[in-house]
């Protein structure tokens, strides 16, 4: 793993305030990479969606459904760094 995230703010419009260890900061619009349905589609509830918190031991944002996100993916958003495990991928035939 890259980087844990030590802070996670939820904002208007689905979009969560993220800081890592390192100090990087951004907004993810998480309407852009996650479909509201499934494990995240409690997350429509915008109450459920403001309860966000960061879970010190896997070092990602999660909320009390059950829903969390990879912290390199949340990262290489943030930062615009490659995700990890899309840099050797080979394309889709």
């Amino acid at each position: 793993m890259l980087q844990d995230i030590v802070e996670a703010i939820p904002l208007d419009d689905y979009q969560i305030k993220v800081r890592f260890e390192d100090v990087t900061t951004g907004v993810v619009d998480l309407r852009q990479c996650v479909s509201f349905t499934g494990i995240f589609a409690p997350l429509n509830d915008r109450a459920e969606f403001a309860a966000v918190q960061v879970n010190a031991e896997l070092g990602t944002v999660c909320w009390p459904c059950g829903a969390d996100l990879d912290p390199d993916v949340l990262y290489a958003l943030v930062s615009g760094a490659p995700v990890p495990f899309l840099e050797n991928a080979s394309p889709p035939r």
